[in-house]
């Protein structure tokens, strides 16, 4: 994958104000690669090489958690972001409206 993809993700995904959360797929729309919100959840899991990112703030479009980040819930909580009783996020409260 190529730096200036990544960062321009990356770029995207620092823009969430914290309390919101985007979906993997807006973020995707956002850099122009609609039909590429896998790529987005792909590069996300290596942002650790690339800098401090509020990575915690992207869900999946129902507002899931990705599974392989179990500190993901408490960072969002911590932010004041809203949960339902299935443990997802609730995308009409705390949905990033860019």
């Amino acid at each position: 994958m190529k730096d200036e993809l990544v960062y321009e993700i990356l770029s995207a995904v620092g823009e969430i104000p914290a309390g919101k959360v985007a979906s993997y797929g807006q973020i995707a729309r956002l850099i122009g690669r609609a039909r590429n919100a896998r790529l987005v959840g792909r590069t996300l899991s290596l942002s650790e090489f690339y800098g401090d990112y509020p990575c915690h703030r992207v869900v999946n479009h129902a507002g899931r958690l990705a599974p392989h980040f179990p500190e993901q819930r408490a960072l969002l909580e911590a932010e004041g972001v809203i949960f339902w009783d299935n443990g997802c996020v609730d995308m009409d409260a705390c949905g990033w409206e860019c």
